[in-house]
């Protein structure tokens, strides 16, 4: 048997990945994050299929659900919401497989900060002003952030910034990120995309707090910071650009 991790993706069923749902429809034995992943997707789990939700589980416990289905020679679909390599807690379960010599592996699904974007109907990576996106988070109640790995630090970049985990921590995003960014810096936050309650929030670095206040997300949000969300008159990208040459589109006679 096999412990088949699964993105289920952002949240609604039909962004889960091909491969996903397939897995998910021929497993006898379905572990789900049910305060993140639709009921909707493990619906699809063949009949008879035991259907466990482990948001109110222990890791101990999800690690025997799925010792006990390895006794019994019975594939496990263990579905996350978004991507299973972002804030997935997958790490420590596959230590534990590790251990009791129980086999797995992963399917990747639609992380959260790229159905913002789509949602959002943006790009977050812009010629001449941002190339880079950083996925990280602030520590609130879950585990301490590493030593170095603070807003300030991230925001010196001037790159994109995805910050998971943190509606309930905005008031430091805004007060660390400011600085850097500028008080009139566009931002965005993202309530449950995808799912049919979705809300979206924009405004800027001053009047975030605010406005996301009055909209009383609590979590399930995302934040998007950073000047390509509101940009205008950026450069077109080379690739595109009938001067740009490359193995796939070499130099035409008589041209540039």
């Amino acid at each position: 048997m096999t412990v088949h991790f699964i993105g289920a993706g952002p949240g609604a069923p039909d962004l889960i990945t091909v491969r996903g749902l397939e897995l998910v429809k021929r497993c006898p034995v379905v572990l789900y994050a049910g305060s993140l992943v639709p009921e909707a997707v493990v619906a699809q789990a063949p009949a008879g299929a035991r259907v466990v939700d482990t948001a109110p589980m222990t890791l101990d416990e999800i690690a025997a659900e799925m010792e006990a289905a390895h006794a019994a020679g019975k594939d496990v679909a263990r579905v996350h919401s978004g991507d299973p390599s972002l804030y997935g807690a997958i790490a420590e379960q596959m230590r534990r497989l590790d251990r009791l010599g129980i086999p797995y592996d992963i399917t990747p699904g639609v992380p959260a900060f790229a159905a913002a974007a789509a949602a959002l109907g943006t790009e977050l990576t812009l010629p001449g002003v941002s190339q880079s996106v950083v996925l990280t988070r602030t520590a609130v109640r879950a585990s301490a952030m590493p030593e170095g790995e603070d807003l300030a630090a991230f925001a010196a970049t001037g790159a994109t910034l995805a910050i998971h985990l943190s509606v309930n921590n905005l008031a430091k995003v805004v007060r660390e990120l400011s600085p850097h960014y500028g008080a009139d810096c566009p931002v965005a936050v993202t309530y449950r995309v995808s799912w049919p309650d979705e809300e979206i929030v924009r405004g800027t670095l001053a009047d975030i707090r605010d406005k996301v206040k009055a909209a009383g997300f609590t979590r399930t949000a995302l934040i998007l910071v950073g000047h390509a969300l509101a940009a205008e008159g950026f450069a077109d990208s080379r690739l595109y650009d009938a001067d740009h040459h490359h193995v796939l589109r070499p130099r035409r006679p008589g041209g540039a």
